[in-house]
């Protein structure tokens, strides 16, 4: 019954943001587009920093800053999306509100397809995964910009979350170097996108070279392009995507480039310009953990999809692909060939890879790959008498330790509640577990990779399913937010024992 009603308030509101009235009056229309099309950006950044400027409130924690960030970068992306011109159909406020979550949470699942959406719609959304893909790094850049603001210590220490000791320890100059590197990436990628797109007859090749480079990059892995979209007969092999493996590398080094983190860029870049001898200790976990996984993964894809999914390609083809499955279901999610076609084997594979995610301090979502080293090792490893673990001639802390297991266990508890919640909205429907696993674990991962049941969910789940996208884009880095706030007090409790195991 509560689903109803919740079906109830959509649809009426549906028809209050659909109405006809305003599409009565194209030469209206048609000036708001041009307006948004060129001051779009700066709108956005002005009504957020005002927002922010009025708030005492989210001043006294920066998982609030961070929270009412995204809730306004949703709210201004939702009514943007829902104006007459931005689709080229009626588009309710459920399918604009879930396409602005989606974007600016850059997990690229959909309700409707992308060429529902008129180029301003599009635009928009690209806007949107940019700015979301940015995250905290935006949102950090909005309160350097307001001026006569001055950081806080504990913000002072959120920005220096990005950033380690011996590679840079000036915030402003964090989130410089950051947007730099971004800019860099993005442009080669989009040049080089661009001229693959109109060596393959692509129409508007220019933007949609651009609109795949910031997608990949900021790991949203939306695409025109993806099996099932193309205007591909649904049997034939391979799809657009898939038949392009210089596509399919670009699309590559710019998701892993994302993946990785700006420390880790940066710490690489200052190696390689001989600033520095050896890089940071977290460099290396990230870059062996991640070649392993993205090469690990590829492997056993392609042992086990060689005379299943690939079994039309050629080898060099079908190595391609799978490197490329391996990549994308980290954090980016494009989908090259239909993922409801893999193995089970493959299946399972797809969904570690995907809660794995990328690295800290990166634009990917996932539990992250230093959490999953830390984990792997207090499993295998006895902590000494001080609760510390020795690993490759360096000691990780108890209170690391600590931090990876208690984020682990919490992130574990709202993948629960998620997958829960859609059982109890979609089960009764007839859709299958794996389905509803998959579906959470796309969205909370932000990887958005899904076996097809998002445009059939009820509105009730796709509640839950925007609920657990904004979990995990952004419960995930509330949690590694320290605690402010919290007063400790010199007492000495009695010990208390508890039989374990």
């Amino acid at each position: 019954m509560a689903a109803d009603h919740v079906g109830a308030a959509f649809d009426s509101a549906d028809r209050g943001v659909t109405s006809n009235d305003a599409c009565h009056h194209p030469a209206g229309a048609w000036v708001w587009k041009t307006f948004l099309l060129i001051n779009g950006h700066r709108l956005i950044f002005h009504v957020i920093i005002e927002l922010l400027k009025i708030s005492n409130f989210f001043r006294k924690s920066d998982a609030l800053y961070l929270l009412a960030f995204f809730l306004v970068l949703i709210a201004l992306g939702t009514a943007l999306l829902a104006l007459p011109g931005a689709a080229n159909r009626d588009l309710g406020l459920m399918d604009a509100l879930f396409t602005a979550v989606s974007a600016a949470c850059v997990t690229g699942m959909g309700i409707v397809s992308l060429d529902t959406f008129s180029r301003f719609g599009q635009m928009i959304i690209l806007l949107l995964i940019q700015i979301g893909g940015l995250g905290i790094i935006s949102f950090t850049s909005i309160l350097l910009s307001i001026p006569g603001h001055r950081l806080a210590i504990r913000q002072r220490n959120s920005i220096l979350n990005f950033s380690i000791n011996g590679i840079e320890y000036n915030p402003r100059r964090i989130v410089g170097n950051i947007l730099l590197l971004t800019l860099c990436f993005e442009a080669a990628g989009a040049a080089l996108l661009s001229l693959t797109f109109y060596r393959s007859g692509i129409d508007d090749w220019a933007f949609w070279g651009i609109f795949h480079t910031v997608t990949a990059f900021c790991n949203a892995g939306l695409s025109p392009f993806a099996y099932g979209q193309t205007g591909v007969p649904p049997g034939s092999m391979p799809g657009f995507l898939a038949g392009r493996p210089s596509i399919l590398i670009i699309l590559m080094i710019l998701t892993i480039a994302g993946g990785l983190g700006f420390i880790v860029l940066q710490d690489a870049l200052q190696v390689m310009l001989r600033k520095k001898t050896r890089l940071s200790y977290h460099s290396q976990v990230v870059l062996t953990m991640s070649a392993a996984l993205v090469f690990g993964g590829a492997l056993i894809f392609f042992i086990f999809e060689q005379n299943r999914l690939y079994g039309e390609m050629s080898g060099p083809l079908a190595a391609v692909n799978a490197l490329f499955q391996s990549v994308v279901c980290r954090s980016s999610g494009f989908e090259a060939m239909p993922q409801g076609l893999l193995s089970q084997p493959s299946r399972m594979l797809t969904g570690f890879l995907m809660l794995t995610g990328g690295a800290p301090g990166s634009i990917a979502g996932g539990l992250k790959v230093t959490t999953i080293f830390v984990i792997l090792f207090v499993m295998i490893r006895k902590p000494d008498k001080y609760g510390d673990i020795k690993i490759f001639h360096h000691r990780l802390t108890a209170n690391t330790i600590n931090r990876a297991v208690v984020y682990t266990l919490k992130a574990a508890a709202l993948l629960v509640i998620c997958i829960t919640a859609l059982y109890i909205t979609e089960g009764f429907s007839g859709n299958n577990a794996e389905a509803i696993i998959f579906e959470v674990f796309g969205a909370f991962s932000t990887s958005g990779i899904t076996l097809g049941l998002t445009p059939n969910l009820s509105v009730a789940g796709k509640l839950v399913v925007l609920a657990a996208m904004f979990a995990g884009r952004v419960g995930l880095i509330a949690l590694a937010f320290p605690v402010i706030g919290h007063k400790s007090y010199d007492i000495t409790y009695p010990e208390g024992s508890v039989l374990l195991g």
